[in-house]
């Protein structure tokens, strides 16, 4: 039986694609990794099914490459990195399986996005805290596997939160539960009758086995489903800018108004990201930039079920006392920008075009884990290089976000560039390169790092990439998980 046969003996003919046009979309992705065509694509419904798949591969020592989101793709991680691969496109797996009010929490499987989530649960009263404008078809449970930060620090009690319990299909073949739906009571309808809502990502015993599946890139394990913790849905949500010429004139307050847990979304821009965030096309955008400050934190108030407008009335009067404090004005509108355009923007995912290709049609973003103190000296590193390789400084996006309560912080650049021009491509890559290799001498920490940033992390620590192929060699020891990537 050959190996497409065997195939569609686990996910059905329809579910198999090997045409050249399918191939190809699979092959390439915006980033800078280099193309390479899988050998087939196919579409699991279920578990049974991925796991069907895994053991298939272990018997034919096939690479298996995870996909869940739609395109466009920016990192290279889903971009096959061995020969004779195959993709395991997870988007027919999109259930709901179950909200749960009380807890607040919602159970789902990976093919779930965020245009389909947000609705859903708005119809319970609650949301999901998401990334900055996500794309419409961006896989929710991907985007919390791979760590993408969200707009509510304050609610991010780790920097997986809210993601909890997982059903993982590992790559040895066998499947597990984690967390607090690891119990000994293997059914999901079971625990909900006893009361369990798989709130605890915590274990089953002494190991947090979500963590191993954590910016993997797929190398250890499938998810198949995951339970997140929501939020309630704001009765009263206002938005406010706090404007400044430098970014060094942000940072006290930015520690000062996280420290006391003051706002819900709390995240800054420079004016070349906001006006990629607002504007539609290039024209729009360079006239947004010129109008916009500089640099702004953009912070978001919000009133939930008691006293939701007196909440959001005593959060005011002490955000506007606080900005004062530095030398600062908090205000509703800025030039180029009021306060409701920007909230509506945060709080849906991405239009189409996605929001960093509307000004010149690719985009490769340089982010990284630091502190706030530390943003400014990597902001002028970056602007250096910029200039000596003459690439547009001006058309650099800008965008800290705080993470885990203020306690991290993530920093990104974004390079646009015009894909069809071969000069710009390569002088966008050039510095993309130089610049990486830069922050993290200076001390930036890639704590997802995708493509050429592997061999920059795991060079520099022996001991942890010791262990990690250890580790590999326990989940997945055929190597068949998604097999080039991070230092496997």
């Amino acid at each position: 039986m050959s190996s497409r046969e065997q195939l569609i003996k686990i996910v059905g003919i329809n579910n198999v694609f090997d045409s050249q046009e399918v191939l190809d979309s699979y092959s390439r992705d915006h980033s800078f990794v280099a193309p390479l065509k899988p050998w087939f694509v196919v579409r699991p419904k279920n578990v049974e099914e991925v796991q069907g798949i895994v053991k298939w591969a272990n018997e034919t020592s096939t690479p298996l490459v995870a996909v869940s989101s739609g395109p466009p793709r920016f990192h290279g991680d889903t971009v096959p990195s061995a020969t004779g691969a195959t993709i395991v496109d997870l988007s027919r797996m999109n259930k709901i399986i179950r909200i749960n009010r009380r807890n607040r929490m919602v159970l789902i499987e990976p093919g779930v996005t965020y245009s389909q989530i947000q609705p859903e649960l708005a119809r319970e009263g609650l949301k999901l805290s998401t990334p900055l404008l996500p794309r419409a078809n961006k896989s929710v449970i991907a985007s919390l596997l791979e760590r993408q930060p969200t707009l509510v620090p304050k609610y991010q009690w780790s920097l997986l939160e809210p993601l909890r319990c997982l059903e993982v299909v590992w790559g040895n073949g066998e499947v597990l539960w984690t967390g607090g739906a690891g119990v000994h009571i293997h059914s999901l309808e079971k625990q909900w009758e006893k009361g369990l809502a798989q709130v605890d990502p915590m274990g089953p015993q002494e190991t947090d086995w979500y963590r191993l599946v954590s910016a993997a890139q797929g190398s250890m394990g499938i998810v198949t489903w995951a339970s997140i913790k929501c939020e309630i849905l704001p009765k009263v949500h206002k938005l406010f800018f706090v404007p400044a010429e430098k970014l060094d004139n942000l940072i006290d307050c930015a520690y000062k108004l996280l420290r006391v847990r003051l706002g819900d979304e709390f995240l800054l821009l420079n004016n070349s990201n906001l006006a990629y965030l607002l504007g539609a096309e290039a024209n729009k955008i360079r006239a947004l930039r010129e109008e916009l400050p500089p640099w702004v934190i953009i912070i978001g108030l919000a009133g939930r079920d008691i006293l939701p407008e007196k909440r959001v009335e005593v959060q005011e009067k002490d955000l506007r006392d606080m900005t004062e404090q530095f030398g600062l004005h908090l205000a509703s509108t800025i030039p180029g920008a009021r306060s409701g355009q920007v909230l509506d923007a945060l709080l849906q995912p991405s239009r189409e075009p996605y929001w960093k290709l509307g000004y010149r049609g690719g985009c490769q973003d340089i982010f990284f884990q630091t502190t706030l103190n530390k943003v400014p000296e990597f902001v002028r590193t970056i602007y250096s290089l910029a200039e000596v390789l003459k690439y547009s400084s001006s058309d650099i996006g800008i965008y800290i976000q705080p993470q885990h309560q203020g306690v991290a912080y993530h920093c990104e650049f974004s390079l646009p560039f015009d894909p069809d021009n071969k000069k710009e491509v390569a002088k966008t890559k050039e510095l993309f390169t130089t610049a990486s290799e830069e922050l993290i001498k200076q001390g930036a920490y890639f704590s997802r790092p995708y493509g050429m940033w592997a061999n920059m992390v795991y060079n520099r620590d022996a001991q942890s990439t010791i262990l990690l192929k250890e580790i590999k060699e326990i989940f997945d020891p055929n190597h068949v998980l998604n097999p080039g990537k991070l230092c496997f």
